[in-house]
This record gives C-alpha cells, sequence and structure tokens, in this order.
C-alpha cells in the first residue's frame, strides 16, 4: 500500500539529508523539514464509506474518511483490513479529495481512468468518491505491481471497476473519451524520504531527469484521453520543482486552465505556483505535490458510447442469483473466469480491449474450477453481492483470522458454498465437505504471521 517510485537498482540507505534543490527551495527552513524527517511517521487509514466499521481514529482534516492513529497497529492481523474497510494510506496523498470537490461535480455516465494505478491509494479513493453511475478505470502497465491492484480494488467493493495494464500510449488510438483522469506519476520520491530507506539510497540527479522525461511523457498521452471540459489531477511524492510545477506547466502551455484548489491555512499546505506542496515540518503526512487542471471547452451531458441493453450479453441465470439487480449486469466471459459489468460500459470496453491490455473487464463473478463454476473471490467483497444469496458464516476474531490464514473451518453437515464474513462484512468463500469447510481464501492473499 506504498506509494510509487521510479524503480531504480537498489543500495544502501545513505545518512539522512535533503537534495540540493529542496534545501535551496525551502531556504532557513530546511534545517526544520530535515528534522521532522528524522521523527516517527504519523499512521492514517482512510476509511471505506461502503463498507461502515467501526475503525476510529482523528479525523485527517482534508479527507472526510481519513483518520489519524495514535500507533501503528499490526494492520495484517486485522480482519476489517482484508475485508475492505479501510485502505492504509499516507495522509497528505488524501488531498486528492480536495481536488476533486474543486473540480465539481461530474456529468451523468462519467468516465474516471486511474492512469497509474497501483497499488491502490488513488484508485479506492476514487472508487469511494465517484457517483454510483460512473465508470472507473484502473490502469497499471507494470505487471509485478497488477495483482495488488486488483487486490485492493476488489476488497474495496466497487463493482463498476475496469482494469488494464496499458503504456500511456496504447491510449493514443482512443482519442478523447475520459471525463476525470488521475495520474499519481511515479517520481524521484523525494517526499518518502521518512518513511522509506529505498527512496534515499535510490535518488539522484539522473534519477530526477529520468522521472521528469517519463511524466512529460505520461501527461502528454493523459492530456489526449481527456474530453474537453474534463479535468485531469496530477500528484508526485517528490519536491522536484522539474517534476511538479514545470510539468503542469506544460500543460498550462498547451492551454489548459489551472484549477485552484481551497486548503484551510491551519492544514500546513504550502501553495506553489499551480500547485499545492506538502511538507511533513508543516502538517501531518509525508512529502506531496498536487494541482488540478481543465481542458478547455464544453462537457456533454453524457458520452456517446453509454449504450443500452442487448442481445447475448445478459449473465448466466446462475450468476444473475448472486447480485443486487440482475437485469442490471452485462455478462463477459472468459475461459476461466465471467465478469458482469453494467450494460451502459459493454461498448466502452469492448474497444478498450481491442487497443489495451485488459486485465478484467469489471467485477469477477465466478470462475471454472472442476468442470463447474464457483464464486470468485472478488464476488464476497463486492457491495453488488446480493445478501441471501449464500449460506453466511460469521465468524469472530479467532476463527477469521484462521480462515486468513486458508486453513479448514470445523463444522456439522456442512454443504455447498458458503460466505464468511467478519462483523457484517463479506471475507470469501468456503466449501461443504461435511465434517468441515473447504477453505476458499485465495492463496496469495493468506497470512503468514502468527
Amino acid at each position: 500500500m506504498g506509494r510509487k517510485r521510479y524503480p531504480l537498482s537498489v543500495a544502501p540507505a545513505p545518512p539522512l539529508a535533503l537534495p540540493p534543490h529542496v534545501a535551496g527551495l525551502l531556504g532557513e527552513e530546511a534545517d526544520a523539514l530535515l528534522e521532522a524527517l528524522r521523527q516517527p511517521s504519523p499512521v492514517s487509514i482512510r476509511r471505506n464509506p461502503a463498507k461502515p466499521a467501526d475503525t476510529a481514529g482523528e479525523p485527517v482534516p482534508w479527507c472526510l474518511h481519513g483518520r489519524y492513529l495514535e500507533q501503528r497497529p499490526v494492520f495484517t492481523l486485522d480482519p476489517l483490513l482484508h475485508a475492505g474497510a479501510y485502505y492504509v494510506q499516507e495522509a497528505a496523498s488524501m488531498l486528492l479529495e480536495q481536488a476533486l470537490t474543486a473540480c465539481g461535480p461530474l456529468p451523468p455516465n462519467a468516465v474516471a481512468l486511474d492512469l497509474c494505478a497501483a497499488p491502490g491509494g488513488k484508485a479506492t479513493h476514487l472508487a469511494g468518491w465517484l457517483p454510483p453511475d460512473a465508470l472507473l478505470i484502473a490502469n497499471e502497465p507494470v505487471r509485478q505491481r497488477q495483482g495488488a491492484l486488483a487486490e485492493n480494488i476488489w476488497k474495496w467493493g466497487r463493482a463498476d471497476v475496469v482494469l488494464t495494464g496499458a503504456e500511456p500510449q496504447a491510449l493514443a488510438p482512443l482519442g478523447a473519451f475520459c471525463h476525470l483522469v488521475v495520474v499519481d506519476a511515479p517520481c524521484s520520491g523525494e517526499g518518502m524520504f521518512r518513511k522509506d530507506p529505498h527512496a534515499r539510497s535510490q535518488w539522484g540527479p539522473n534519477l530526477v531527469a529520468t522521472c521528469a522525461a517519463r511524466q512529460n511523457t505520461i501527461l502528454e498521452h493523459a492530456w489526449e484521453v481527456l474530453l474537453p471540459g474534463g479535468h485531469l489531477i496530477y500528484s508526485t511524492c517528490t519536491w522536484e520543482t522539474v517534476e511538479n510545477e514545470d510539468q503542469v506547466q506544460r500543460l498550462v502551455d498547451r492551454g489548459a486552465e489551472y484549477v485552484p484548489v481551497p486548503v484551510d491555512p491551519a492544514w500546513g499546505v504550502v501553495a506553489s505556483g499551480p500547485g499545492l506542496r506538502c511538507y511533513p515540518h508543516r502538517m501531518r503526512g509525508e512529502g506531496f505535490f498536487l494541482a488540478a487542471l481543465r481542458k478547455p471547452g464544453d462537457q456533454g451531458a453524457e458520452a456517446a458510447y453509454v449504450k443500452g441493453k442487448r442481445a447475448g450479453s445478459e449473465l448466466q441465470p446462475l450468476a444473475q442469483g448472486w447480485l443486487n439487480e440482475p437485469s442490471r449486469w452485462a455478462g463477459i466471459q472468459g475461459q476461466e473466469v465471467l465478469h458482469a459489468l453494467d450494460h451502459r460500459w459493454l461498448r466502452l470496453v469492448e474497444t478498450l480491449a481491442v487497443h489495451l491490455p485488459m486485465l478484467n473487464p469489471g467485477l469477477p463473478v465466478a470462475m471454472r474450477k472442476g468442470g463447474k463454476w464457483l464464486p470468485h473471490p472478488a464476488l464476497a467483497l463486492s457491495t453488488a453481492l446480493r445478501a441471501d444469496a449464500f449460506t453466511v458464516l460469521d465468524l469472530p476474531l479467532e476463527e477469521a483470522l484462521r480462515y486468513l490464514r486458508g486453513e479448514a473451518l470445523p463444522a456439522s453437515g456442512a454443504e455447498g458454498t458458503a460466505l464468511v464474513r467478519f462483523k457484517g462484512l463479506g471475507l470469501g468463500w468456503v466449501n461443504g465437505a461435511g465434517n468441515r469447510w473447504n477453505n476458499l481464501w485465495p492463496p496469495p492473499w493468506r497470512i503468514r504471521m502468527r
């Protein structure tokens, strides 16, 4: 659940020091920042509005569902984390919410694209913020990071999310089709010096130059897929001007309109040209930069690609019974997995699949195993799951942890497939075998800690 940086070789972390550019920017404040970087990082989470749970904490003032925790718990041993009740996220990056608010309401049937989405911090924030009639496309080009993105998206529970794995240049043939694009760009990672020794070990002028060139390319393609009147939100976890303000200025030079993002002075966020900067000595968070832009033109009320129900796209009757609003869903069937997607988005997703590596064209509902279809792990975590579709096992903490470790659960007369829940939130599936429930929690997700 960490923040993204441009990956380079690993070396031992050097002593903590500020890059010359940052020290020059801050002047007399540089010593205060360096001292703040020597202190422990604040611990914060962002709660899932679709999965209410008892997750106390002090509010993060710029994020409705953000909370600071007094100390860092063992998150791995909390079933609520695995159920998607919250996401462990650094507080400064939750400023995305203020930028989204500043951009104003989206039109009906809007399309939002998170272009560099792994591991899922911004994507899950979008999934909780977007209106119900919007589609979220979460894209991650780095294969090694795609698994974490899928896991976090599925656990968050929003159904109308499409996962793709494209390099930004692959979007070019699609033209403009997005009302909102978020680019949380790979960067040199200075803002993570306190949390991550690897960020210090990989930093250098060559990395900054490499990242700036990559960011320029990403933003060029992000701008092209944005519809007139649409908004682009750009962020990094670095303080380098060439990776932040200079990148935004290039788009302004192309005609982009700067969107001011209001902040309370008490938050400690610093206005910097066309964006906002976060410094750990001024606010409770790590280093962060954020800016919002608008593409000139009028935004249409509804996109032309939104299409109604068509013959041959219905879900299989079995899977229809597993979902709320069964007539809403189109079925997209592969050899091993059956996906569900709102009929409105079928035409768009078919077009995307022609040009982009398609990881998940909607909510995975069922998977083929042993010649029959079983409910997919993502369905157990989805808010689209019909409450009475399966037998339910509500587990106390210790049994829930046994389940999350992959253990079978003792039973009497267990048969069929049952939904495992913790505090009313779906976790996963078990399969009845008489005197036990066989565990269907995905092996890569299993807890290894005792």
